[in-house]
Order: C-alpha cells, then sequence, then structure tokens
C-alpha cells in the first residue's frame, strides 16, 4: 500500500473541532510550537538553512506585536516553502520546512495553523523507524491536541 502524502490519525477531527472559533493569535502561537518541534528534522539535514526558522521566529513576533504587514508575512511563508522545495530525498525536512510555512501564514488565515500541525506530525511519520509510522503520527497529534487544550485554556477562551 501506497504511503500517503499527509499523515493522517484519529484525532485529525477532533484538532480541527477544537481549533474552530480558537483566537487567532492562539492559533498562531500553537502552529509556532507545533512546526517548531519538528523544526529540528530540517534543520538537522540543512543547517545553512535559516528560513524555516525565520517563518516560525517572524509569527512568533506578530503574536507579540500584532504588527502585520502582508509583504512580509507572504515572502517569509514563502521562503520556507522554497526551503522545503529544496530538500533532496529526506520527506521528513520537507515536511518540518512546510509546517513552518504553513505556520507563518497563520498571520494571514488562522485556518492555516491545523496545516502547520499536519504537516510536523507528517515529519515526524517520516522520520519513523520502519513500522512506528502510525504511532509517531499519533503521538505528535496527541501532544498537538493537548497543547492547543493548554493553551486556549491559560487564555481563558
Amino acid at each position: 500500500m501506497k504511503r500517503r502524502k499527509m499523515a493522517v490519525s484519529s484525532l485529525d477531527k477532533p484538532i480541527v473541532d477544537l481549533a474552530i472559533g480558537v483566537n487567532h493569535r492562539i492559533l498562531a502561537l500553537w502552529a509556532a510550537d507545533c512546526a517548531e518541534r519538528a523544526l529540528p528534522l530540517f534543520e538537522e539535514r540543512y543547517p545553512g538553512d535559516p528560513r524555516p526558522r525565520r517563518a516560525i521566529e517572524a509569527l512568533r513576533e506578530w503574536v507579540r506585536s500584532g504588527v502585520f504587514r502582508m509583504a512580509d508575512v507572504r515572502r517569509t511563508a514563502l521562503d520556507a516553502h522554497a526551503a522545503a522545495r529544496d530538500v533532496q530525498g529526506y520527506d521528513a525536512a520537507r515536511s518540518a520546512a512546510r509546517a513552518a510555512g504553513q505556520a507563518m501564514a497563520t498571520a494571514h488565515v488562522p485556518t492555516h495553523a491545523i496545516a502547520a500541525a499536519i504537516y510536523a506530525a507528517t515529519a515526524f511519520r517520516d522520520a519513523a523507524a520502519t513500522g512506528d509510522e502510525e504511532g509517531a503520527t499519533l503521538r505528535e497529534r496527541e501532544w498537538q491536541y493537548h497543547h492547543l487544550m493548554e493553551l486556549i485554556g491559560k487564555s481563558g477562551s
């Protein structure tokens, strides 16, 4: 059976249901946290390429400051996606870079947070030992679900 392009788990729908209606900045923080967890999978292979990390840092700055410049958001997100396209033969690094690009795009459209989380889970799936791909995906999605609940609880939303 051919592997799916994106990781899937039993928590996909519960995460989407939980994310609906959550404050935009909380979703952005969650997306940044999800992408940052996967970032080492990119940086271990491409230590000289700062584009995905810059995207996550730029998103965190938007969360802190609220300053939004569409040209900057777009450029930074697209730079992280360009880093993903430059990946040669290691799907985990590619998915980690895509998670960062989607996370940054959350500043513009909140639902990009969902894609950032899925790409992060896909990165962990792709880095997992043979036979543990589903387990790695589920462990990451469980962390994502509980982390989003924690962020919501801290915000009082």
